[in-house]
């Protein structure tokens, strides 16, 4: 291959770089605002009592939500196939194992247990030390953040283990998808995660790998198509008509969503019915996800590709710390969030000022360990 080919080759690749960074600024944001918006589901948290406040933060929330992890698992997928292809099994399931198994059990036997300790020393008041912490510390399994990484790992084996077998083919499947095949595909995806949410609703977690499986039909259909788009070259034909008319899809369901707070107010509803169980209300909101789900998806994808194809020597670096900052982001917010637990505000308040703070510090300390050539070399 020329220069100038792998030039244009690289250059194909800036806008999923990029994706993939703000796709991480999110998470970021999303685990401070549920800190400050929730009474449960992360490290430490003081929820908001602020209706006024609440609403705003269960929105960005639930947006994030509806397509941030599955992006992931699509934009994760979509490179398989080539690395398999130019290492073969063996070298590629190691190399998954070193650059995935490693943080994976890093976080989990490490980090998590050291964040643990900090809330419990700190917001608890149990002043003891941390050795005499970790002497009683019964939860060695939490991969915390990093289910994600485990999910990814448990896919990836999967399909490789097929590809040895049975030797799948994605190849002129079908042609991209236009704006109606997607939202009839997420209407179809919204009807399984509401089958799947009768079961398992969202929130019930697969201990210890802390798998959501209300959320996981998406997971592993974006997984899915992630393969399928990169043998048919879906990214690079995915049109701006169709980015556009997702785009206004995505607005129109982003005004539906007060609908959702009217329902259960006039209904005198719990709120755990749009969660999941056997309830017309958990089937709107199934089908509400998935469509704004895959609409921003969609739309994003398209227009980072028309728009974002670029980059700059700042977000080569911050693109290069973006895997850091998922595994080290929670400690920065937990860090944060303690500083200040003794603020006398009210918490949208500290979200404010906590929230820019944690995705700063996030590269920042993603920056400095990466200094560490050992680390540097995995992650």
């Amino acid at each position: 291959m020329s220069s100038s080919s792998k030039s244009r080759q690289l250059n194909k690749l800036f806008y999923i770089d990029n994706i993939k960074l703000l796709l991480t600024v999110l998470v970021v944001l999303h685990h401070t605002f549920i800190a400050y918006s929730s009474s449960h589901g992360w490290y430490f948290t003081q929820k908001t009592s602020h209706l006024a406040a609440l609403l705003p933060m269960t929105i960005f929330v639930s947006i994030n939500q509806s397509f941030f992890m599955g992006f992931f698992f699509l934009l994760s997928a979509y490179f398989i196939s080539p690395s398999l292809d130019r290492k073969g099994p063996l070298k590629f399931i190691a190399d998954r194992l070193l650059r995935l198994g490693i943080p994976l059990l890093f976080y989990s036997f490490v980090l998590s247990p050291f964040i643990s300790y900090l809330v419990y020393y700190f917001a608890d008041g149990n002043h003891i030390t941390y050795l005499q912490y970790l002497s009683g510390y019964d939860t060695w399994i939490d991969p915390g953040v990093m289910w994600f990484v485990a999910a990814l790992l448990i896919f990836t084996l999967i399909y490789v283990l097929g590809q040895s077998l049975i030797k799948i083919t994605f190849k002129e499947l079908l042609p991209v998808p236009g704006a109606s095949t997607i939202l009839l595909f997420a209407v179809s995806l919204g009807l399984v995660s509401f089958l799947t949410r009768i079961l398992f609703p969202v929130g019930w977690v697969i201990k210890p790998l802390g798998f959501q499986l209300g959320h996981f039909p998406q997971y592993i259909a974006l997984f899915v198509v992630g393969l399928v788009a990169r043998r048919n070259q879906w990214f690079d034909e995915l049109s701006k008509r169709t980015g556009k008319c997702l785009k206004w899809s995505a607005w129109l369901c982003l005004l539906f969503f007060p609908v959702f707070f009217v329902i259960q107010l006039k209904l005198k509803m719990p709120v755990a019915w749009y969660s999941g169980g056997l309830h017309w209300q958990s089937l709107l909101y199934a089908v509400w996800e998935q469509w704004i789900g895959l609409s921003i998806l969609t739309a994003l994808l398209s227009w980072a590709k028309l728009s974002w194809n670029s980059s700059s020597p700042l977000l080569g670096r911050l693109s290069r710390y973006s895997f850091a900052v998922y595994i080290f982001h929670p400690l920065m917010i937990v860090v944060l969030t303690l500083l200040i637990r003794n603020w006398a505000t009210d918490p949208a308040i500290k979200l404010v000022v906590v929230a820019p703070l944690a995705v700063l510090g996030s590269f920042m300390l993603s920056a400095l360990i990466l200094l560490v050539p050992a680390v540097r070399s995995i992650i």
